[in-house]
């Protein structure tokens, strides 16, 4: 599993750094990218934090990628977190959530502030691979960039099984939170 986590890594760096020179690239600063989720159900809320994601945009093409280790999830339980990885996301074998998109709207790097947009693309989730478009505010600070997006996604469309016996337990639709600060990507 290792190898296969600094194979998807290496090849991302490979393809960031190859990227044509003319093109504006940022990237989330370190430990600066956090995903959380909430599952409301009646019996009992499941939420976990991840504040491991990489994410990566290039302001030339309004291109976004991004990936989410999902054994880095970490919940209030340690029972809940078991469960999550090995009998409902299978992170063995299906270690990561991907994303690859792009901004619809135009977007004007230069203006400082807050801007709404939407992002169309494809999110991968336990192997399964479905067009979506997200909404997204990205907020401009100086040389850095804020991401913030927050949307729902359904269990069963990323075929997800929840065991009849736990079905109260779990929300067919969970919330999903990201926030990323990003800066200038520079070669070392």
């Amino acid at each position: 599993m290792i190898k296969k986590a600094i194979k998807t890594v290496s090849i991302f760096l490979f393809l960031l750094l190859y990227i044509d020179n003319k093109s504006q690239i940022y990237s989330a600063k370190a430990n600066a990218t956090e995903v959380s989720f909430l599952s409301e159900a009646p019996l009992e809320n499941i939420e976990a934090v991840n504040k491991g994601g990489i994410v990566v945009l290039n302001a030339n093409g309004n291109q976004v990628q991004a990936r989410i280790t999902i054994m880095n999830f970490k919940f209030k339980n340690a029972l809940m977190e078991e469960h999550f990885n090995e009998n409902y996301m299978e992170s063995d074998k299906y270690p990561n959530a991907f994303f690859k998109g792009r901004i619809i709207e135009n977007v004007d790097y230069s203006r400082q502030g807050e801007q709404n947009v939407n992002v169309e693309g494809e999110l991968e989730i336990h192997g399964v691979k479905k067009q979506v478009i997200l909404p997204a505010k990205i907020n401009i600070k100086g040389k850095e960039i804020e991401v913030y997006s927050k949307f729902k996604v359904k269990v069963a469309d990323y075929n997800i099984k929840v065991p009849s016996l736990y079905v109260k337990n779990i929300a067919e639709e969970v919330d999903v939170t990201i926030k990323s600060t990003l800066e200038p990507f520079t070669k070392k």
